[in-house]
């Protein structure tokens, strides 16, 4: 069992992954804009697995 403030850690690194994904996918379209396409899905493909993994340590952190 862990304690008060080790979920509070997890819940805000969850919260963390989970703003740079933001960041990665809304920033993902000044690529497609620039007819970089390659690196724009490259963004969004990692934008998706930040925000999946932030997901999942967040609702980690809550069921302890």
């Amino acid at each position: 069992m862990t304690s008060p403030a080790g979920d509070r850690r997890e819940r805000l690194v969850a919260l963390l992954v989970a703003g740079v994904a933001v960041v990665l996918l809304v920033s993902s379209v000044t690529w497609f804009a620039g007819d970089r396409t390659v690196v724009g899905v490259a963004q969004v493909f990692l934008g998706a697995v930040l925000a999946a993994v932030a997901a999942f340590l967040y609702r980690r952190a809550r069921h302890r």
